[in-house]
């Protein structure tokens, strides 16, 4: 899966505009981005990748770039 996707996923269930996910948005400024947005990522990672991403690992990301290197492989640029 393209990351571009996996972010529209991600985007549609907070149910936020498309692109309000840039790749270079720091975590911090956004203000939708919280324990429910982290677990929804953790789910979509799950349901869409069959990857399993630790929370300690979410709380140690800056921006969402750093979310996306935490699939690894699973999304491609």
């Amino acid at each position: 899966m393209k990351a571009a996707e996996f972010l529209r996923e991600i985007e549609s269930a907070l149910e936020i505009g498309e692109g309000s996910l840039p790749e270079g948005a720091a975590l911090a400024d956004l203000d939708f981005w919280d324990s429910m947005a982290a677990l929804t990522f953790i789910t979509l990672a799950d349901e869409k990748l069959g990857l399993n991403v630790p929370g300690d690992r979410i709380a140690g990301c800056g921006t969402v770039g750093d979310l996306l290197s935490l699939l690894g492989d699973r999304v491609t640029p």
